[in-house]
């Protein structure tokens, strides 16, 4: 279990919520059908995200601040893989920065907040939609700002693809020091990206890098329950880094991309635990989509 399922919210809130699917032009990387688009158009304003327009769902996983006082567009960072449309004529999405700080607590009931955590995630689906069906990958980038370093003697997750209760995630991106470890404990590092199955067992790990884009994609084939990673960094191809691994893939749910900062010193990590003031954190992200992978299509 990622998350108790008083964690994080209901999907079936959400699919009363559910954020408008815009169809941008598809990148020339990119091979596979696109189901759920979360690129970010060049025209795209903050105050987008606070709409029905956002290709996330505008209402969810955040605290109190609306999506346009929480996300930012980082200056001088240039697109990830599949941000780029046309090198021929410099067509790109942009990158999208998620911010978290000491007001970043999510209250999914109004009166239950989780003081525990320090999180803010894009939700890409509404736990329902075609992404959920079939053989899909899930694609995204992430990339360090050296204004708003993680703190790494924390947990944070970065991306989940959670289930429609809550109770689970049939993959979570993980970094830093897992709850309840010393973070001298040895291998995978605090340092190391550890991408995680259903059972949280870590599948695939790598350092994290701070001056370079970091790309991530997740294929999971639904009706045989098995996954697969891909990781590339900067404009170099996705390479399969896992064989293909049995997984758990019922439940639904929808892909969930940011950040979660846990506590430490807790006992129900939800509710309760030590987090710093003044924080100011942050994760720039690009090329975020989900594709239909039936017939073995994977875009790399």
């Amino acid at each position: 279990m990622i998350l108790p399922h008083a964690a994080v919210r209901s999907l079936q809130a959400l699919s009363l919520n559910a954020p408008r699917q815009t169809q941008p032009p598809q990148s020339s990387s990119i091979q596979c059908p696109i189901v759920l688009d979360g690129r970010i158009p060049q025209n795209f304003t903050l105050q987008v995200f606070d709409t029905n327009e956002s290709p996330f769902n505008p209402g969810f996983t955040k605290g109190p601040a609306p999506w346009s006082e929480i996300l930012l567009f980082p200056a001088g960072v240039t697109p990830s893989r599949f941000d780029v449309v046309s090198e021929s004529t410099a067509t790109s999405f942009k990158p999208l920065e998620v911010t978290i700080n000491d007001k970043s607590i999510f209250d999914p009931s109004g009166n239950n907040p989780q003081l525990g955590f320090r999180r803010a995630g894009l939700l890409l689906g509404n736990g329902s939609d075609a992404s959920n069906q079939g053989v899909m990958t899930f694609h995204w980038s992430s990339r360090q700002d050296p204004a708003r370093k993680l703190n790494l003697t924390h947990e944070y997750l970065t991306s989940f693809h959670e289930t429609n209760d809550s109770g689970g995630a049939q993959f979570s991106l993980q970094i830093g020091t897992p709850l309840g470890q010393d973070g001298a404990a040895g291998k995978p590092a605090a340092s190391d990206w550890k991408m995680l199955d259903r059972n949280n067992t870590v599948v695939f790990s790598t350092p994290l890098k701070f001056d370079a884009w970091q790309n991530f994609a997740v294929t999971l084939d639904v009706p045989k329950n098995t996954m697969q990673v891909y990781f590339s960094e900067g404009n170099d191809p996705l390479k399969p880094v896992t064989e293909v691994l049995p997984n758990d893939n019922s439940g639904g749910g929808a892909l969930q991309i940011g950040l979660l900062k846990k506590p430490t010193e807790t006992k129900t990590v939800v509710f309760d635990g030590f987090q710093e003031s003044n924080i100011d954190e942050g994760q720039i992200l690009g090329s975020i989509f989900v594709e239909d992978s039936a017939n073995g299509c994977v875009s790399l």
